[in-house]
């Protein structure tokens, strides 16, 4: 027999090992009932995918808020004057600003420094002789706490919008404008900073679901050394990749859908665009968040290390870079970089744009578009690294 000639049965098992690595749709439904059940008997995970997104959602709507609105601020009343008394009157009526009266400004200095007045605006004695002047003399003085400068600069504009309202009040005589100017704003009429931060929170929930769950739970399967199991299996390494994440994929849906109701009915934040274009924008997110899951677990191979890397590579951008509390526009050249690597930026954009504005496929496409590269980028990594681990 020639000695170049293969060996009895070299075909035949190279024949068995290709057919064992072949995709089959059988196992991968038993890696997906079996990853199921997993999860659904871990209540760690059924705590942060059902119970977390409740609680972060509850804290964005009520804990924070952009909206500058009752401001303690004091007001002192050293003229007894009727047109100060006017001035005055007129402060305690707006909404934006909670007053507090005094007739020394050393009654209030105290307060400022404490932290109990943002502010305080002054109108002094020599009132009505200022009003009278009608020069550039300032009528009152406005000092704020400038440790909080947003703050700072929301108690000046207040202040001066009530004198400068007040102050057209009294000129009666003046012909009336031909123009009035009525400013509108729009997706957000009421400029309710909840309106914006609720459809921002879904992203970061689905960031934590995808990929902090992600890397926690098959990071403790390298520890256990169950990956290491289901490896030496005749499932190639695409039916081990997906059956694993799979059901988490049907979790991050799920706690998508529960997000979306408590924004719409609960929270009052409209949803003009179409449910379904909200579930393809948060499926195509999916697949970067479980891609960077996956990713972290296979190289830390540790639950510990692997919630640090999630933290500092998943959760954080998340929240600082991906436009949900701070813009990006206001944002350093190189910051704005770095946020184009940051998948939740293209997915807070889509949020907002479908909750407040509705079905604008202009903007949904390029970010789809990016998610699905960044998540493809992820998952070609992380399935090399499987398979170096495989042999």
């Amino acid at each position: 027999m020639n000695s170049s000639s293969p060996q009895p049965g070299y075909n035949d098992k190279a024949a068995i090992q290709s057919g064992l690595r072949r995709f089959d749709l059988q196992r991968l439904r038993a890696l997906v009932y079996k990853e199921s059940l997993q999860a659904l008997r871990d209540p760690s995970t059924l705590l942060i995918a059902f119970v977390l997104p409740v609680v972060l959602l509850l804290l964005f709507a009520y804990a924070v808020s952009l909206d500058a609105k009752n401001i303690r601020v004091g007001v002192v009343l050293e003229s007894p004057g009727a047109e100060a008394q006017e001035l005055a009157a007129a402060f305690s009526g707006t909404r934006f600003l909670d007053t507090h009266f005094v007739h020394d400004r050393r009654e209030v200095v105290d307060q400022l420094v404490s932290g109990e007045v943002r502010g305080y605006v002054v109108i002094p004695q020599d009132f009505e002789r200022r009003l009278t002047l009608r020069g550039s003399e300032p009528l009152v003085q406005i000092i704020t706490d400038g440790s909080y400068p947003n703050t700072a600069n929301y108690v000046e504009n207040y202040a001066r919008g009530v004198v400068q309202t007040w102050r057209a009040g009294l000129d009666v005589a003046a012909p009336p404008q031909a123009v009035a100017l009525e400013p509108r704003f729009w997706f957000n009429p009421e400029l309710e900073s909840r309106r914006a931060l609720i459809p921002g929170a879904i992203a970061i929930v689905m960031t934590i679901i995808g990929t902090m769950l992600t890397a926690l739970v098959v990071a403790r399967e390298w520890e256990r050394g169950t990956m290491e199991a289901v490896l030496s299996t005749p499932a190639s390494v695409a039916e081990i990749l997906i059956g694993k994440l799979l059901p988490y994929f049907v979790l991050g849906m799920l706690s998508t859908l529960g997000a979306a109701a408590l924004a719409v009915f609960v929270f009052d934040v409209p949803l003009q665009g179409s449910l379904a274009t909200l579930l393809l924008l948060s499926a195509v997110f999916m697949v970067p968040a479980l891609g960077q899951g996956l990713l972290i677990s296979s190289l830390a191979r540790n639950q510990f290390l692997a919630a640090q890397i999630a933290l500092f590579t998943g959760f954080l951008p998340a929240f600082m870079l991906s436009g949900f509390l701070f813009e990006i526009d206001a944002m350093p050249a190189s910051i704005r970089a770095i946020t184009l690597l940051i998948p939740a930026r293209y997915f807070v954009d889509s949020l907002k744009t479908v909750f407040l504005a509705g079905d604008i496929w202009a903007v949904f496409l390029p970010n789809l578009a990016a998610m699905a590269a960044i998540g493809a980028v992820f998952f070609i990594i992380a399935k090399r690294a499987t398979r170096k681990n495989l042999e």
